[in-house]
């Protein structure tokens, strides 16, 4: 457990102040105050600057705050090391992904881990990248399933699948049933596009600009959902992983050419973290799904 004065610094710290630390920690301000203070005088060095409206962390309390954070980071992968259960019959997974992949992979995938460890206590985040790296370094996250970008220092990225992104179109766009398209027609299309917060839009536009290519943007959303029911009910046309396509009858997915649009799925962990049962198990589910889903798409 984690020392009593490192948790009260930690919550003074988080809340900014020793009144709401003190409602949290379910503690009397004095007692917390005097814990602190007991904390600073062993350590030789003020922690707190407590003269203005909130009490903030002077410069070696900044210091002191990243080791208090890895001590209790360190000590929360220990109590659950001691917890975890070889045979998988209990467990909790923390797992996030991109949003793109809940569109056709988190289904299957849970579907494939569930059914082989039914006991094992799943919670799934969607989150973007950047915001996932940084779950993964708070140890909020056992394991993130995103892109082969650039990465934190103290993020460890190994290649999952090589995802196709295409032109995907509804039952009413004039080229349903063609199987590929040249960059030229490409450029001719109207498109609704996710907005330029999603790491798939990037990708996009960095394609399209190496291309030299301007295709035509009438629309955005921020939701694969929205841009699937817009796609499915007119001639517009969009771009996204071919997968999600063959996910959904309503709508068809038309590789481009000559040169594919193509991206690494990656499952993402923090550097030298410890492994849970559970998070060796779902790696491996995650590679055996994945494999699938591109041999759907051969």
């Amino acid at each position: 457990m984690l020392a009593r004065d490192i948790q009260y610094f930690l919550a003074v710290a988080e809340h900014q102040g020793f009144t709401h630390a003190a409602a949290a920690l379910h503690v009397s301000q004095p007692a917390l105050s005097q814990q602190v203070r007991q904390l600073e005088e062993s350590l030789g060095v003020q922690l707190f600057d407590r003269s203005g409206r909130k009490t903030r962390l002077t410069d070696a309390g900044e210091v002191y705050l990243l080791h208090a954070r890895r001590a209790a980071q360190m000590l929360e992968e220990g109590k659950r090391a001691l917890h975890d259960v070889g045979d998988l019959s209990r467990g909790t997974l923390r797992i996030a992904v991109t949003p793109t992949f809940t569109s056709y992979l988190v289904g299957p995938l849970i579907e494939a881990f569930h059914r082989k460890y039914p006991k094992i206590t799943v919670q799934i985040h969607e989150v973007a990248q950047e915001q996932m790296e940084k779950q993964l370094l708070a140890d909020e996250l056992d394991v993130g399933i995103a892109f082969e970008e650039g990465h934190a220092a103290d993020i460890e990225a190994q290649p999952l699948m090589v995802e196709t992104l295409a032109l995907v179109v509804g039952s009413l766009h004039p080229l349903v049933g063609e199987r590929t398209i040249g960059l030229k027609t490409l450029q001719e299309e109207s498109l609704m596009l996710l907005s330029k917060e999603f790491a798939t839009r990037e990708q996009i536009d960095r394609y399209c600009n190496e291309h030299n290519i301007h295709p035509r943007v009438l629309m955005e959303a921020n939701t694969i959902g929205a841009l699937i029911e817009v796609v499915r009910r007119t001639t517009l046309s969009t771009l996204l992983p071919a997968a999600i396509a063959r996910a959904h009858p309503e709508l068809h997915a038309i590789e481009l050419g000559p040169e594919r649009l193509q991206r690494t799925a990656v499952i993402l962990q923090r550097r030298g973290m410890y492994h849970s049962s559970a998070a060796r198990a779902f790696f491996d589910v995650a590679r055996e799904v994945a494999t699938s889903l591109q041999g759907e798409g051969r």
